[in-house]
């Protein structure tokens, strides 16, 4: 019996060796790098080096090598590799029988659960003419690191985008009246006090007294100018007394309304830039002629005799643009003040939803409420109040996702998508539950769409460890005390600043203690790996299993089946 065995293998080997010394394929043969195999990028890529001594390769046969990814209730082929020897007609790589010869194979698995514990063979198809002659397969490599792959839990806890409310408790708010003056004077005159734009001042000063709980002055400013047109010396003198005039007057209206408040007065001898602003918005036939022209000159004096010269010949200088530059301008700045904390909580609890603007209730649902219920009872009032926003069925989204609940958090996303397609915090959340459920492409999308929202650094830091850019990861994550930032520390090989970032993490989860344990493996720090999977085992017994077949751990085996089993 062991005779027939030792022919039937002799046979074989005849097939590949030009003499009768039995010669088979080991596990020498081939370099696997790297060895053992990485998850990258949702796939298991694989550089196989053949290498063919010398007196090995029968000069009549044909060889096609085949790697085999062999998991747990799975199996994935790769592309396959012929070679051949010099007798053979055919177009494959010849391996010479005399001297023997190298061959490279890359090859791409697909990853698939169950291939963390897995082998990689090699598969024969020899032939020498045409009889064919089966081949035992070769392990040539094992297992898969499948440590990129915790994105799927990292991205988890990633912080999801909030639509932001705008709500401003103090909005500062400007009104301003223009004031005429002609050519060389200085007085206020009646047709210009009681122009629309000056009575609007007014009422706003009026408006203000009568509500001084939620109108707040805070100064008032006073610019006077004179046109470009005269001599400098008296153009200063002319501004000083038209800017003083406007004071007066201002004071006297606060004075009236009973108001107090700064009065800041400033003047300006000659508008030249009011004056380009003008010239440029006119229908002068020469405008870009005349600007040009008066750019050329910085000396004040040279300037206004230019600018006279071209008063004369261009009659709408003289008529329209420059009596517009002898005015002045009074602003009255104040603050409106919206309601408190506590006024907008209390039409909340009262049920007086209608009452408060979309900004205030989204504010409320953001900030100020302090419990689950609260926060999405004021967002279900929002959709029924302002259906068409979209930030409140994204806000809706998110604490679905913090509850866990997966499906109703795409349904809340999906319509805020509805409201609007192109906003940003839904599609960067959506692309966050890509990257959980292993859809990189997806992911991909989404978060380009998703590029201005908040915390989208968070995600892309997510999406570039799934992309297999660990370094790239580590630097959009950089500061933040997250477990996507440990994760992508640790794939960077950056282990001391990993293990900062542990210790900046102040309320972790069994993924923290995962990577912590993770961590202490690549560290050689038994004391870590047995810290990280004790608080593991203690608060995910599910997550602890993986620990048993994750390679990362091979070092300390038996200490893992120590603490998890």
């Amino acid at each position: 019996m062991k005779k027939s065995v030792i022919l039937s293998s002799a046979a074989a080997a005849i097939l590949l060796c030009g003499c009768s010394k039995m010669k088979q394929f080991t596990a020498d043969n081939f370099t696997v790098t790297p060895t053992p195999l990485e998850y990258v990028a949702g796939e298991v890529p694989a550089t196989i080096s053949v290498n063919i001594p010398s007196k090995f390769m029968n000069k009549k046969a044909l060889v096609t090598c085949t790697p085999v990814l062999v998991g747990q209730g799975v199996e994935e082929t790769g592309p396959s590799l012929t070679l051949q020897g010099e007798k053979v007609e055919n177009n494959f790589q010849i391996i010479s029988s005399k001297n023997g010869g190298r061959a490279t194979l890359r090859s791409t698995f697909p990853f698939r659960q169950g291939m963390e514990s897995s082998d990689l063979v090699m598969r024969f198809n020899a032939k020498k003419g045409n009889k064919v002659v089966k081949m035992p397969d070769v392990k040539i490599g094992y297992g898969v690191v499948c440590t990129p792959a915790l994105v799927t839990l990292t991205a988890k806890s990633a912080s999801p985008s909030i639509g932001a409310d705008q709500f401003q408790r103090v909005i500062s708010q400007k009104q301003a009246a223009t004031i005429k003056f002609l050519i060389a004077q200085s007085n206020l005159r009646g047709s210009e006090l009681n122009s629309q734009n000056v009575k609007d001042f007014i009422q706003t000063l009026r408006n203000i007294k009568s509500d001084e709980q939620s109108l707040v002055l805070s100064n008032v400013e006073v610019s006077a100018y004179a046109s470009p047109d005269g001599k400098y010396s008296f153009n200063e003198k002319l501004a000083e007394r038209r800017g003083q005039t406007s004071e007066n007057y201002v004071k006297e209206q606060l004075k009236k309304q009973k108001l107090e408040g700064n009065v800041d007065t400033k003047y300006t001898a000659e508008d030249w830039e009011g004056f380009q602003e003008l010239v440029s918005q006119s229908n002068l036939q020469d405008k870009d002629l005349i600007l040009r022209v008066l750019s050329m000159y910085d000396d004040p004096e040279q300037r206004e005799r230019e600018i006279q010269n071209v008063a004369t010949v261009y009659k709408e200088l003289a008529d329209a643009v420059l009596p517009e530059l002898r005015r002045a301008r009074m602003t009255i700045n104040y603050d409106v003040i919206g309601r408190s904390d506590d006024q907008i909580m209390q039409l909340v609890n009262e049920g007086q939803h209608q009452q408060l603007s979309l900004e205030e209730l989204l504010y409320a649902a953001n900030l100020l409420a302090d419990d689950g219920g609260t926060q999405t009872n004021i967002l279900e009032r929002i959709t029924e109040l302002y259906p068409n926003d979209y930030r409140a069925y994204n806000n809706l989204g998110v604490f679905a996702m913090s509850q866990g609940a997966y499906d109703d958090a795409k349904t809340f996303l999906q319509q805020a998508l509805s409201k609007n397609p192109n906003a940003a915090e839904p599609n960067a959340n959506l692309g966050l539950i890509a990257l959980q459920e292993g859809r990189v492409k997806d992911a991909e999308l989404l978060m380009a769409k998703g590029s201005t929202a908040q915390n989208i650094d968070e995600a892309l830091g997510n999406l570039y460890i799934a992309q297999g850019k660990y370094n790239q990861a580590a630097g959009k994550l950089d500061g933040k005390a997250a477990n996507s930032t440990v994760l992508a520390q640790i794939l960077a090989q950056d282990y001391a600043s990993a293990r900062q970032t542990l210790k900046a993490i102040q309320y972790g989860d069994a993924t923290t203690e995962y990577l912590r344990a993770l961590l202490g493996a690549r560290m050689n720090d038994q004391n870590l790996v047995r810290e990280g999977l004790t608080n593991v085992v203690a608060t995910d017994r599910t997550l602890a299993q993986r620990a048993l077949g994750d390679l990362e751990f091979q070092e300390y085996k038996s200490l893992v089946e120590q603490i998890v089993k």
